[in-house]
């Protein structure tokens, strides 16, 4: 199998990026891999105030939201000892939950798409996915999801925002198809099947 590869997961809230991401850690560190795992936004100082935004501890216009994660995911690639490059070139495989697919779709729903892919295209410049899972489950299943799991509902996960973003998601793929080799896993399984055919789209890309 190819070694640095470099993976991004992508979904809707509730779709099971982060017990993907665990469960492909494992299997590729079975099959020799050095990973890293990483996540957007990151523990940045500009992440923080992501996160007080998503919470309501602090306002936040989307488009500051948008650009915030352009200067987050910036950091999160380019910082001197943890970032996403420097760890490949140590010799990891990056798997990352979320990445500009996240932009595209969430910013996308209330900002211009086209410039939300545009901000973003020094981050693409610099590195772009091996492969782009995305985890596809209904906004029904969503909702459901982070009902029985949160204890506050964070500002992007209403019903009627997280059917707009899985249409943007779907909008950025075919956008992009072109440019991004991605990946359709249907995410309403067990997370081990999920995990199973996953893991055979990751040994699948090393024959391509």
């Amino acid at each position: 199998m190819k070694k640095n590869l470099f993976i991004a997961f992508e979904g809707i809230d509730g779709s099971g990026k982060s017990t993907q991401v665990k469960l492909l850690t494992v299997r590729l560190e079975e099959a020799g891999h050095k990973v890293y795992a990483t996540f957007e936004p990151t523990g940045s100082p500009m992440g923080r105030i992501i996160r007080d935004m998503f919470n309501h501890r602090m306002e936040g216009d989307h488009r500051t939201i948008a650009a915030l994660f352009v200067a987050d995911r910036l950091h999160h690639l380019l910082e001197s000892s943890t970032g996403m490059l420097r760890k490949l070139e140590e010799g990891y495989t990056v798997i990352t939950d979320r990445y500009y697919f996240s932009s595209y779709a969430y910013h996308g729903v209330h900002v211009d798409i086209d410039w939300v892919i545009q901000a973003n295209s020094l981050s693409a410049g610099l590195l772009r996915p091996d492969l782009n899972i995305f985890i596809d489950i209904s906004p029904e299943v969503s909702m459901e999801r982070l009902k029985k799991s949160r204890e506050a509902i964070e500002m992007y996960e209403t019903y009627d925002n997280l059917n707009k973003v899985r249409a943007k998601y779907l909008e950025a793929f075919e956008q992009l198809k072109e440019v991004e080799r991605i990946c359709v896993v249907e995410g309403d399984r067990s997370p081990e099947a999920i995990a199973g055919e996953v893991w055979e789209t990751v040994r699948r890309y090393d024959a391509t």
